[in-house]
């Protein structure tokens, strides 16, 4: 019988070594990636049953990462091992298509039963986590879809790279757009949400630990360069 494939994701590599271990015994582990994007590419190629990943992650997080992939894989189960424990964080990673929410204290004990049971149909919610939190409705449906800021999928991109403190160019050649493209999202992102230094970017997105907090605006395309 087929072993289920997974992917992991995560920037630390001890981290990664220590899922592979727990893991291989009983699953097929296709492939493994540091960044968010990285992590993208490997998605699309090996189509993996599971993927499982963290939310603070370089160059694109865990959160929009997790949304591009169930754009792209509706069938593949997205599980999220993390530190964080917040209400947001929770909620916004179900938000984003997630089946499954673990903390890394409790991954050697959860990370294999939750696999087992997001590819059975069902929700996995860490035994850590709050009474409060693990009541959640999770179902996409059930969530709220208040916006944080209403950015965009690219501006929250553009958002990530410059608090990095990735050059305009940098940005350009990661996104595969011009630098004028990445100055207009920039301008839109900062004017969004009121900031006028990359200084207070980096603030900001330090404060919402870059998790992408509420759902993407619909995109204008009449407002939109034709290369972004």
């Amino acid at each position: 019988m087929k072993r289920p494939t997974l992917v992991l994701a995560d920037d630390h590599t001890l981290i990664l070594h220590g899922m592979r271990r727990l893991l291989e015994p009983e699953f097929d582990i296709v492939g493994s990636a540091k960044d968010g994007r990285a992590l993208l590419r490997l998605a699309e190629t090996t189509r993996p049953d599971v993927v499982v990943l963290d939310i603070s992650m370089p160059l694109l997080n865990g959160i929009d990462s997790a949304r591009q992939i169930k754009r792209l894989l509706p069938d593949t189960k997205i599980v999220f091992l993390t530190m964080h424990a917040d209400r947001d964080y929770v909620s916004e990673a179900f938000r984003a298509g997630a089946s499954g929410y673990l903390l890394k204290s409790s991954a050697e004990e959860e990370l294999g039963p939750a696999i087992r049971a997001v590819l059975t149909g069902r929700v996995y919610v860490a035994k850590d986590l709050s009474a409060e939190l693990r009541n959640l409705p999770f179902r996409k449906s059930q969530l709220s879809t208040k916006r944080e800021s209403g950015l965009s999928t690219r501006e929250r991109e553009v958002l990530q790279l410059v608090a990095e403190g990735r050059s305009a160019k940098e940005v350009a050649a990661i996104l595969c757009v011009s630098v004028k493209t990445v100055e207009y999202h920039k301008y839109r992102m900062m004017k969004k949400l009121g900031l006028h230094t990359t200084a207070e970017v980096a603030t900001y997105a330090a404060r919402k630990s870059m998790m992408g907090l509420g759902p993407p605006a619909e995109p204008q395309l009449s407002d939109v360069p034709e290369d972004s």
